[in-house]
This record gives structure tokens, C-alpha cells and sequence, in this order.
């Protein structure tokens, strides 16, 4: 049943790129969104949402309207609940439409974001606070899945152009 509501489903863009804005955005993520439009691919971009608009509903939706989404983990990707509320609904599409979710390690251990131990950790327990046991929980079944998916790792690569650039291409298959 999934198969036959995500054929029919609305895919406004081919990728949606999760991610801390201050550890990629003006760098990493620049050159990799540079990359795919280069090659056509519509990637949702958050500076494009119409001022006054509300941010969260306007992610759901993009998020939802996406065929790819491809998480870019870093050392304070948990350290934001938008990005933990993200991954979270990113995973319901996935099981819910069949959306691909890929992953890139940028700056950080794969391990350290499964078991969010390391700096990684301490940036996901401040998040955490005061928040419901309920939410917490969601947001390390999101981590601990999204460490399973095989991805790239930035550490891996002595060059970044060339890691960009293998993205770029895993995406257009």
C-alpha cells in the first residue's frame, strides 16, 4: 500500500538536505547544493521560505515533498531540535512513502551519533533539557536508525570536492 501512495504522492523537490547551519551551511552544503543544481536536481533551500511564514509547518511539508532526503550529520547536528524534529519526520517518510535517506558523517563519528556519546552526545543531552521522556526517546530511535544507513564519511576523504562530487552522482541514480 506505501508503493501505491508514494507513486501518487507530491515530490516538489529531489532533495531535502538535513542539517546544522553553522557547521555546513556556508561552506560544505553551499557547494554540495551548488553541485545539484548544476545537474538540475531542486533542492529545498530554508532561506527560500516566504517571510512570515511559519518554519515548522513549511519543513514538514518540504520534507514530505521530497523523493531524497539526505542528512548531513555533524558535531552539533544535535545540539538543534529542529534537526532532531527533522530527522524524526524524515524517518516517518521514509517508512511512510518510501523516501531514500542518505547520510553524510561530516566532522563526525558514526558511532558517537548511534550511541550519541563524544561531544556529539553532550550536544544531544543539553538539547534534550526538559523535554518529555516520549520526544527524547523519538530523537535517539531517529539517531540510532539514522547511524545504521551506510553513508559517507567526511574523515574518509582527503578531499572534499571529490566527496561532493560522489553525492551529486548517488543522487542521480
Amino acid at each position: 500500500m506505501a508503493s501505491s501512495s508514494s507513486s501518487s504522492h507530491i515530490r516538489r523537490y529531489y532533495v531535502f538536505p538535513s542539517f546544522h547551519g553553522p557547521d555546513v551551511r556556508r561552506g560544505f552544503l553551499s557547494h554540495l547544493q551548488n553541485h545539484f543544481a548544476s545537474r538540475g536536481i531542486r533542492t529545498f533551500k530554508d532561506q527560500e521560505i516566504e517571510r512570515g511564514h511559519t518554519i515548522g509547518p513549511e519543513l514538514v511539508q518540504a520534507i514530505r515533498e521530497s523523493r531524497i532526503s539526505i542528512v548531513v550529520l555533524s558535531e552539533k547536528y544535535a545540539s538543534s531540535s529542529w534537526c532532531l524534529d527533522e530527522l524524526v519526520e524524515i524517518f516517518y517518510c521514509k517508512e511512510a512513502l518510501g523516501q531514500i535517506v542518505m547520510t553524510i558523517f561530516y566532522d563526525v563519528d558514526p558511532s558517537d551519533v548511534r550511541k550519541q556519546s563524544g561531544d556529539f552526545g553532550k550536544a544531544f543531552e543539553k538539547t534534550c533539557g526538559e523535554k518529555s521522556e516520549e520526544l527524547k526517546q523519538r530523537w535517539r530511535e531517529a539517531l540510532a536508525d539514522v547511524a545504521t544507513i551506510a553513508g559517507e564519511h567526511s574523515l574518509n576523504w582527503a578531499n572534499e570536492a571529490e566527496m561532493i562530487q560522489k553525492n551529486a552522482t548517488d543522487v542521480c541514480i
